[in-house]
């Protein structure tokens, strides 16, 4: 019997030393080893014949990189020659790895293997992939005649770079906590909160919503959100880093002791960062509402967060916090470094910008393009080429005169009615002067992409009631165009969630930190609301503007608040009703030229299953029309109502205030213009005068 208990327990422990290691490598919190994938962009790409593309991935600062591994997850084409097709790997440029595609099972394969790490930087990392894939193996010894669109090979999206790594030790005081915060390994394990007390005031959630802007902003994925909920033991303990912002008085009393110079927060505020060994924290408190909230702005800078070296910032009455408002012309620069593209034929290099939703392209939009090229050219046949969203909007012929430094400048097109997020593709076609072959490897035709290469941008709001257009009107020109957030008294997880949802989209499109957000309960008076564009969030029960306007909404609740109604767009089943939750943008019931935004559902969850529609890229495009519709399911409808949605249009002469370029010249044509006037009333008067003397 005793044999029998001994070898259970060592049967147990080994089962618990297997399961360690196991653990690690999936990262835990906190632990060593842990690893951060980043699967291939977009859609599945493809190489055909001899072309390349490139992959790009981000190695934080704050990492110590262990290991790096590519995955590869690949089709070739059935007809490809194993023997003398071939693929090459580089990392940053560098050239690390080739094989052979194989044709077994039916050509699809996987391939991991590991990258030197000593070729990463910290930053944006380009992973390069080359193929040079044939059809045949006859005719020239030097080339073949193959046909591109036979020979391909095929990279499926779940491909990925994963690096593992281990954090280092937070040493850099508020920025590199800050970093680490919106970092995107933190961001997309859910370990980064931003903390308010359980009854947050006004003054504290107004202090948090410019905080959460400032975070956002630093977050560079479009699938994962910030998280806003109140500071409990259940919520922040299994975070990596959280804010927390509160009045001194609403502090917990273990954070209370751990603040600098607390006796003296009624003059000023503290943003300070506490328990880096275990819980990183990083308190922002006062006893002033004004203070506490100028510290909010404070964070929102996240140019200004990025200086803080030390571990405390003290924020008074005299700190100034202020940003300069946005540009409304914006310099965009394509590539840091450069970008190579090698080989013959057709190669292309595609940039993303990203666009806020409710901005368009003005006119004057200008792209200007540095680039250089091979000198062994078949110059009568070779150009260059820039499209937007697949469309073209120039070319030119590459010459041997300007390959060593050549500029394309193009127009963009304001007929292309671009809003929103968009990609600008430069290609070129370098085409060898022998049609056959290319005896020698080292003149492979080439072209490069310098740094210098811009796109100058002029942006417009676009100013429809529309969600379509969202952030538009909560936000103006990238500020906080006077915004009301009216909440329930009582508020569950569920609520904080859907505030943090909504704020953190508007954070990320904020440009500036000098705009306004108010909360109110939903008691509040209509004057109160009267000059603001207003989010209510809430059910039909516990939030009076939802209830007493549920007259103007476009799904409407039933006289009890237990459901949603049918109405001409769509059937709704008592039931179904229940369970949905609908975003609705209406014209404000309180002042015409505001928007009203109604977050609702029966319940809080439902809500909040809307609300993760426009808290994240991922589900924006989702969103249009007036009313949406989701359910727990995924099922998501999107209908127009109001049949005129158009803001007042701004004037000549506010369009020409706006833009400081076309500004400038008017100021100056209009004062030559007055000279001229001046001149020829003086001259006049001389002439005059002459001939009243002959007289």
């Amino acid at each position: 019997m005793m044999k029998k208990q001994i070898i259970t327990a060592l049967l147990c422990l080994s089962l618990f030393l297997v399961q360690i290691p196991a653990a690690q490598a999936e990262g835990l919190p906190g632990e060593a080893g842990q690893t951060y994938e980043t699967s291939f962009t977009g859609s599945d790409i493809s190489l055909r014949g001899t072309s390349s593309q490139q992959q790009y991935f981000t190695v934080m600062d704050y990492w110590n990189v262990d290991t790096v591994r590519i995955n590869l997850h690949y089709q070739s084409s059935q007809i490809n020659e194993d023997q003398v097709s071939s693929v090459t790997l580089s990392l940053n440029g560098i050239p690390f790895y080739s094989f052979r595609p194989s044709r077994d099972n039916n050509g699809e394969q996987i391939l991991s293997i590991e990258a030197p790490k000593g070729f990463l930087t910290v930053g944006s990392n380009t992973l390069g992939i080359r193929g040079n894939l044939r059809t045949n193996t006859e005719g020239y010894q030097l080339c073949n005649l193959d046909d591109t669109q036979d020979s391909w090979l095929h990279l499926f999206n779940t491909s990925s770079i994963a690096v593992k790594y281990t954090p280092k030790a937070i040493t850099g005081g508020i920025q590199d906590f800050s970093a680490r915060f919106s970092g995107m390994d933190t961001v997309k394990a859910d370990q980064s909160l931003l903390a308010v007390p359980q009854k947050a005031s006004g003054a504290e959630l107004e202090s948090a919503t410019y905080a959460l802007s400032g975070f956002a902003k630093g977050n560079t994925l479009n699938d994962r959100t910030i998280a806003l909920l109140p500071y409990r033991e259940d919520t922040v303990q299994d975070k990596r880093a959280v804010v927390l912002v509160a009045m001194y008085d609403n502090l917990p009393d273990r954070m209370k002791k751990l603040v600098s110079t607390a006796d003296d927060l009624g003059t000023h505020a503290v943003i300070q960062l506490v328990n880096k060994e275990s819980l990183p924290t990083l308190v922002v408190t006062s006893k002033d509402e004004s203070l506490l909230i100028k510290a909010g702005r404070l964070m929102a800078s996240s140019e200004r967060m990025g200086q803080i070296s030390k571990d405390l910032k003290v924020v008074d009455a005299a700190t100034d916090v202020a940003d300069p408002a946005p540009p409304i012309s914006t310099n965009i620069t394509f590539t840091e470094t450069g970008d190579k593209l090698t080989g013959p034929n057709h190669q292309e290099q595609t940039y993303f910008v990203s666009l806020p939703s409710n901005r368009s392209i003005a006119d004057d939009g200008r792209i200007s393009l540095d680039f250089r090229y091979a000198g062994n050219l078949d110059f009568n046949r070779s150009l260059v080429t820039v499209s937007i969203n697949n469309t073209p909007i120039g070319s030119k012929k590459l010459t041997k005169e300007l390959a060593n430094g050549d500029v394309l400048n193009l127009n963009v097109p304001q007929s292309l009615g671009i809003t929103g997020n968009f990609s600008v593709t430069v290609a070129f076609d370098l085409e060898l002067a022998s049609a056959l072959c290319t005896p020698n490897r080292e003149q492979m035709p080439w072209a490069y992409i310098s740094k210098e290469s811009m796109m100058r941008l002029n942006t417009k709001d676009r100013t429809d009631l529309l969600l379509g257009n969202y952030p538009y009107p909560f936000l103006r020109d990238g500020i906080f165009n006077r915004v009301a957030v009216v909440l329930p008294q009582e508020r569950d997880d569920y609520t904080y969630r859907s505030l943090g949802n909504i704020l953190g989209m508007l954070g990320k499109y904020a440009g500036g930190n000098t705009g306004d957000v108010h909360f109110y309960n939903d008691s509040a008076a209509a004057g109160n609301l009267k000059d603001n564009n207003i989010i209510a969030i809430g059910t039909y029960k516990n939030n009076k503007v939802i209830r007493d306007n549920n007259d103007k909404l476009y799904f409407k609740y039933s006289k009890d608040g237990s459901t949603l109604l049918s109405n001409e767009k769509m059937a709704i089943e008592e039931q179904y009703g229940a369970g949905i939750g609908t975003l609705q943008l209406l014209d404000s019931p309180y002042e015409s030229g505001r928007g009203l935004l109604a977050v609702t559902g029966v319940r809080s969850e439902n809500y909040f299953l809307v609300s993760k529609l426009i808290g994240s890229e991922k589900d924006r495009w989702k969103v249009y029309g007036d009313g949406v519709v989701t359910d727990k399911d995924g099922g998501v409808n999107a209908y127009r109502f109001k049949l005129i949605s158009g803001a007042a249009k701004d004037s000549a002469v506010a369009k020409i205030v706006e833009r400081t370029d076309v500004l400038g010249f008017v100021i100056a044509a209009v004062m030559i213009v007055t000279l001229v006037v001046v001149a020829l009333l003086l001259l006049l008067r001389k002439h005059k005068k002459k001939r009243g003397d002959q007289a």
